[in-house]
């Protein structure tokens, strides 16, 4: 009988060099070490070149006297104060033009991004040149424009503008009636705390409550009542705690009450106006996105169309809206930097600037700026993302 012969075992295994998976964890290893040894490079070639240069190194500076004064501060703040302290009120100074930037532009972008879709033949033209006009120029061009040319050919104090003799506007910027607290106060807050929550909690009631039955709460006449009325009941029982300061002429300037500088109101309007535009072209396609026929849909249950647009066309575009919403809420807190141009001191101006040609610790400074606009970043858009899961279409 023959032998039969043997079939050859076939080889399972792979090669070392071969083995996909094992080649992309040695890649990636000798990349990670070569990105620490730039780095150790980089921080040691640093190290030698400041101590050549007798400039000390670390954060130490935080705590030393800044020796400059700012023209706005939301916290108290003088010569004698810190570094660390002029970083807060700068950081304080970007937040407050990023927050009331971005409320002004999502109003004006709203409206006229509505305004491009109207059936009116002079709203949509008026609303397509604002477009085209404001996102074509730069926005440190529209800065200097509100700063230099408009602003500054304000009259000064003695022939300012008076707006119902409380407020005044001229080139020294815009002086308001000042609030003065006195005892009671706390529970005026508290009302108008407790008005605020009632309010929010009830337009999540009527949102499920619409959603449910189609017909939700009158929020306008209920928020009013909430939100004005508690305080001023609670107002009416402390006596009228809340008084106003109200700015007098003397001499060449006024005197009490509060200023609002104008690089303040300049940049503000400059970079609100701008975002607003391309606001306005989100809005405009994410309306333009919802199938025509859930307008005819609404119209044909009777309703018309300022309901149709808020109650059903709006809330589904918001899906579409939010995405390059937030990108444009990211740009707007980023140029905000652009305040150096017009000397408002916000964070760049005196952190960036002033403190580090003072102290000479370029690293740390850039450092500590970057860190500050990356957070603010992250932080809007976390809240952001938040929002658009909220509002996303659930599919099955």
């Amino acid at each position: 009988m023959a032998d039969i012969a043997q079939p050859v075992p076939l080889r399972t295994g792979t090669s070392f060099v071969n083995d996909p998976r094992v080649r992309s964890i040695v890649l990636q290893v000798v990349a990670l070490a070569l990105v620490i040894f730039l780095g150790w490079m980089f921080f040691d070639n640093v190290r030698d070149n400041l101590a050549a240069q007798r400039i000390a190194t670390g954060f130490g500076f935080f705590d030393k006297t800044a020796g400059f004064g700012i023209n706005q501060t939301l916290i108290s703040y003088s010569e004698t104060s810190t570094y660390g302290r002029a970083f807060l009120v700068g950081l304080l100074n970007t937040l407050l033009v990023a927050v009331v930037g971005i409320f002004f532009a999502t109003i004006i972008g709203f409206l006229v991004g509505i305004g491009r879709l109207s059936k009116n033949f002079v709203v949509r033209l008026l609303s397509t040149v604002y477009v085209e006009v404001l996102r074509n120029l730069p926005p440190l061009f529209q800065i200097l424009f509100w700063y230099l040319a408009v602003l500054s050919a304000m009259p000064n104090p003695r022939q300012s503008i008076s707006i119902f003799g409380e407020a005044f506007v001229s080139n020294r910027g815009i002086i308001v009636p000042r609030p003065l607290f006195g005892e009671g106060t706390g529970l005026v807050l508290w009302a108008f705390g407790l008005g605020l929550l009632l309010t929010i909690l009830l337009s999540g009631l009527s949102a499920s409550r619409r959603e449910e039955t189609g017909r939700g709460l009158r929020m306008l006449p209920i928020g009013l009542g909430l939100l004005v009325g508690l305080p001023l009941l609670a107002m009416v029982y402390t006596g009228f705690p809340i008084s106003f300061e109200r700015p007098e002429l003397k001499g060449f300037n006024f005197v009490g009450g509060v200023r609002v500088i104008p690089e303040f109101v300049a940049l503000t309007v400059a970079l609100s106006t701008y975002t607003a535009a391309f606001i306005a072209e989100n809005v405009r396609s994410g309306i333009q996105s919802v199938s025509h026929g859930q307008t005819e849909a609404a119209n044909s249950l009777g309703l018309r169309s300022g309901p149709t647009l808020r109650l059903v066309v709006i809330p589904q575009a918001m899906r579409v809206i939010i995405p390059p919403l937030t990108s444009q809420y990211l740009n707007l807190t980023k140029n905000s930097s652009l305040a150096v141009g017009i000397g408002y001191p916000d964070l760049v101006a005196v952190f960036a600037g002033t403190s580090l040609n003072q102290t000479g610790q370029a690293i740390e400074i850039i450092a500590v700026t970057m860190g500050v606009y990356l957070a603010i970043s992250i932080f809007t858009s976390v809240i952001m993302n938040a929002y658009n899961k909220r509002v996303a279409l659930v599919e099955r």
